[in-house]
């Protein structure tokens, strides 16, 4: 018979991408990993996994059987852990990757709300506009804007999808006036994420839902929508941006609107995670509160550049 605990190591493992992962994270020596790993497969009769020293690859077989009994051990240790923890109050540490701006927008008073609520739970921080690697940087949730390139991690939307949309100043209108077409841009200073040959392309839907691109330069870039909103309330050029970061600056003259025809599709922010399963309940807390206090927002000035061009 099967030794339930070498097919629930198997798949901690395979989840983790290597024996040394798997071993910081289940507190279990790689050697005894490793050892555990060839008895299943010496039951099996099969190789279930390609391995080295930094990394494994599943076989077919291992891939097959993974994907077999996975849920079922997943569902074995959540009766578990219900029982364990549900008179439990969270506690430990919760590793939050963020965007640099983040507290620009997010108040400090609602973490401290959620630290007095929560007085065993610690928060800790990373603020980047780089992507973070939530399993090498040992991150339990990132909130990100953008497109979720990566199929393998888990996602909670805290903001639906807006859309991007072409703003500059008044001062700046009044000084070059305001494009008619597309064309136009080309002679306009545009504010967009710093590219080497100096140039951008936004795509954008027009009327009718018709699609569009444009190459657009400018004298100033950078690699923060922060960076690129603030250039454009100085009039320093045309900028595109999500509607949920202009709204303000719409509604008080601030900016101004440009070719309102046309308009990028926005992504909206999430919470990311690495699996959603056996997730701490500091961590789920936490998830639900920042969830709770972004829909409070009427906007969001924050996005991550891979949804700009």
């Amino acid at each position: 018979m099967l030794d339930l605990n070498d097919v629930a190591l198997f798949v901690q493992v395979v989840r983790c991408g290597s024996f040394a992962e798997a071993s910081r994270r289940l507190g279990v020596p790689p050697n005894t990993l490793s050892r555990r790993i060839a008895q299943l497969e010496a039951q099996l009769g099969t190789r279930l996994m390609q391995r080295s020293t930094r990394k494994l690859s599943l076989t077919s077989a291992g891939q097959d059987f993974h994907d077999r009994c996975a849920s079922a051990v997943d569902g074995l240790v959540d009766a578990g852990q219900a029982l364990m923890t549900s008179q439990q109050a969270p506690s430990g540490l919760v590793r939050v990757a963020a965007p640099a701006d983040f507290f620009d927008f997010f108040l400090m008073d609602w973490l401290a709300e959620f630290l007095d609520a929560h007085p065993l739970v610690r928060v800790e921080f990373v603020l980047s506009d780089a992507r973070s690697d939530l399993i090498a940087e040992r991150i339990d949730v990132a909130i990100r804007g953008g497109i979720l390139e990566d199929s393998s991690l888990f996602a909670r939307k805290a903001l639906e999808a807006g859309k991007d949309v072409l703003v500059a100043s008044p001062a700046y209108i009044a000084a070059r006036g305001a494009p008619q077409t597309l064309q136009d841009l080309h002679t306009h200073d545009c504010l967009a994420f710093a590219h080497p040959s100096g140039r951008a392309t936004w795509r954008l839907s027009g009327p009718h839902g018709a699609d569009a691109e444009i190459q657009v330069a400018g004298r100033l870039s950078g690699n923060t929508a922060q960076v690129l909103r603030k250039a454009a309330l100085a009039g320093l050029g045309i900028a595109l941006l999500p509607s949920s970061m202009t709204s303000r600056e719409l509604r008080a003259g601030l900016l101004v609107p440009l070719l309102e025809q046309f308009h990028r599709q926005g992504h909206g922010v999430h919470l990311v995670y690495a699996s959603r399963r056996h997730l701490p309940s500091a961590v789920s807390a936490f998830i639900d509160m920042v969830v709770d206090k972004l829909g409070t927002l009427d906007s969001l000035p924050m996005t991550m550049p891979s949804t700009l061009g």
